[in-house]
């Protein structure tokens, strides 16, 4: 066999060394050296005079050869959580959820694996936390968890063990950070030791069919800690978002093997627990007949699903001599290239002005249908004209002025129709043919037919 050992690569130029050492000798950098462990390679003839040679061969075949079977799913007990999933666990998959810290990771796969132990045998293991924390929290939410196995532990080759005793369908590992194997002498958390023991219980998953949950923590600029390879590894990816002073919670998946990317699941903190949010549409509209200037409500696309979100822009004078452009919830350079075609081809000018523009409800809004309502907020808070608060936008603006259709228009206007909504002003592309009952559908080929609209 060959024979593994433990070495040092340097993660700028990929040289090998022995040893560990400040600065790599081969480039130059400083703090790039990695402990990973290296297995070399066999040769064909040691193979040979070992006996290794022709016990494992792969047989070529034909993809029409291949034999497709549905993949049988687990319900988590979360419907929002089975959606971002794309329908529930898959026998052998792996998760990775991440989030910032206190967000709430450990009290959603806690209330998860609580649902999951009455159909399927489940094993929780704590690496951060004793077990009579995790108690507590269960009792505090109202779990009825008195027969779930936990186990305190951080060693990759012992939980494997109490994993081949227990023989769980269902793995919590909370958090991988805190998860080391003896095989390397490096601190827990260290980028060699979160990938050779994710590597270790991603094949103890796919060799077993046991679903596994990894928790990750997150860096202060939001990605997952540890080697960006981990995320290769795992089957999905998950992240938790939200703001510390909101209560609400939202999933998104950035990486699915079994179902849809960028699904949102969306729930709401609570005393025991996290809640799903059935209906978030109506949950983020909740405001005042009687809104102020600035306001468009927009119909957004999540994964499988539309959102209408409301957009607010604040315009206001400005004494600096770059005025600000701040954005939460949407992209920084999406605005600024929004105004200069307000500008260019509907002679509204804001390069003296401050431009604030916020999605409500701490939503992340990534897709370019939301253009044309920002356009609009901005012209509404410029001029200080109330946009009607029965009216929903949604639409892409080009570089010439034109507004572009976006996918699924068929879909936003049924739940703008289904909310109750009076008017829609939609790209002239996503028009729908057949007219919904109690909606005016106002279709606009460009930015000035928009705002002509809009008064």
């Amino acid at each position: 066999m060959s024979k593994t050992k433990v070495v040092y690569f340097c993660r700028d130029c990929g040289a090998q060394q022995p040893k560990w050492a400040g600065q790599c000798p081969d480039c130059g950098a400083w703090n790039t050296l990695q402990e990973e462990l290296y297995q070399a390679p066999a040769t064909e003839k040691s193979a040979r005079h070992k006996g290794y040679a022709g016990t494992r061969e792969n047989q070529v075949k034909l993809l029409s050869e291949v034999a497709l079977k549905a993949d049988a799913r687990s319900s988590t007990g979360l419907i929002e959580l089975d959606r971002v999933l794309g329908g529930g666990l898959v026998a052998g998959s792996v998760v990775l959820l991440g989030g910032d810290p206190g967000i709430g990771k450990s009290t959603l796969l806690l209330q998860a694996v609580c649902h999951l132990q009455k159909q399927l045998p489940v094993l929780y293991l704590s690496g951060e936390e004793s077990l009579q924390q995790i108690a507590a929290r269960a009792q505090r939410l109202d779990l009825a968890a008195g027969d779930l196995p936990l186990l305190a532990e951080t060693q990759v080759e012992l939980i494997l063990a109490q994993a081949e005793k227990q023989k769980p369908k269902v793995m919590v590992i909370d958090s991988i950070q805190t998860v080391f194997t003896e095989l390397l002498q490096s601190a827990p958390g260290s980028v060699g030791q979160v990938r050779e023991s994710a590597a270790q219980l991603v094949r103890y998953a796919k060799q077993t069919g046991t679903m596994i949950f990894l928790i990750g923590h997150v860096t202060k600029e939001g990605a997952l800690a540890g080697p960006r390879v981990l995320e290769h590894m795992v089957d999905t990816v998950l992240y938790f978002e939200g703001e510390s002073s909101s209560r609400f919670r939202c999933i998104r998946a950035v990486k699915n093997r079994f179902g849809a990317v960028n699904e949102l699941g969306i729930f709401a903190m609570t005393e025991k627990g996290l809640k799903e949010v059935s209906n978030p549409s109506a949950l983020f509209l909740a405001r005042e007949e009687q809104v102020a200037s600035g306001s468009v409500v927009l119909a957004t696309w999540e994964g499988t699903r539309p959102l209408l979100v409301e957009a607010q822009a604040l315009v206001d004078n400005s004494h600096l001599a770059n005025p600000r452009r701040v954005t939460v919830g949407l992209d920084h350079n999406r605005l600024a290239m929004l105004l200069a075609v307000l500008h260019r081809h509907a002679g509204i000018a804001s390069y003296d002005q401050d431009v604030f523009i916020n999605v409500v409800g701490g939503i992340r809004v990534t897709e370019t249908a939301a253009d044309l309502a920002v356009v609009l907020a901005v012209v509404s808070s410029l001029k200080d004209k109330i946009f009607p608060h029965d009216c929903v936008v949604f639409g892409e603006v080009g570089l010439g002025g034109e507004i572009r259709p976006v996918q699924s228009g068929q879909e936003r206007l049924k739940e703008i129709a289904k909310l109750g909504f009076k008017t829609a002003i939609v790209p002239k592309a996503n028009a729908p043919k057949k007219a919904f009952d109690g909606l005016e559908i106002i279709a606009v080929s460009s930015l000035r037919e928009a705002l002509g609209a809009m008064r």
